[in-house]
């Protein structure tokens, strides 16, 4: 068995995984002072942002692309739409479905917010050169896509690759 100070300084799945998650827990930090200057949560600001660069879309595939759960996401929808940034709109071959998109207001909104952000993450991430943050953005994928197919292949279920 390994002592508590060996963990801590090999290259196990263990020690990969406390480094991740602390680094994860720090820029985490860094994206919600980002923007704490505004009225959005980092909930919020995902769900404005997927629709600044996405374009409208269904309230399930926001909820993918933001990680949120169904119920998660239509409070998000809810606070948003009440604040008069995203508007729902009938999906005109499926009146059942609705199309989340946003107003004039949200979009003056999100830019504003992302561009400082985007200031705010260029930062964080100003100690990496571009081929650094190349292999980091691999190396990312790669266990991403690892992780989530183990779980898959547990669960028995088609993992989704972006």
């Amino acid at each position: 068995m390994k002592r508590p100070s060996q963990i801590e300084t090999d290259g196990s799945g263990v020690h990969l995984w406390v480094l991740l998650w602390k680094a994860s827990k720090a820029i985490e930090a860094h994206a919600r002072r980002s923007v704490s200057g505004t009225e959005l949560g980092l909930s919020d600001f995902g769900v404005l942002e997927a629709l600044l660069h996405k374009g409208p879309a269904p309230i399930s595939a926001l909820g993918k692309r933001v990680l949120l759960s169904s119920g998660s996401m239509t409070a998000a929808v809810d606070r948003l739409e009440r604040s008069g940034y995203v508007e729902r709109a009938a999906k005109s071959t499926d009146r059942r479905a609705c199309i989340v998109h946003l107003t004039e207001e949200g979009s003056k909104l999100i830019r504003r917010v992302f561009a400082e952000h985007e200031r705010d993450m260029e930062r964080v991430f100003s100690l990496l050169d571009k081929s650094e943050r190349k292999a980091l953005a691999n190396l990312l994928r790669k266990i991403g896509h690892a992780a989530a197919e183990s779980i898959a292949a547990d669960e028995k279920k088609p993992v989704e690759k972006k």
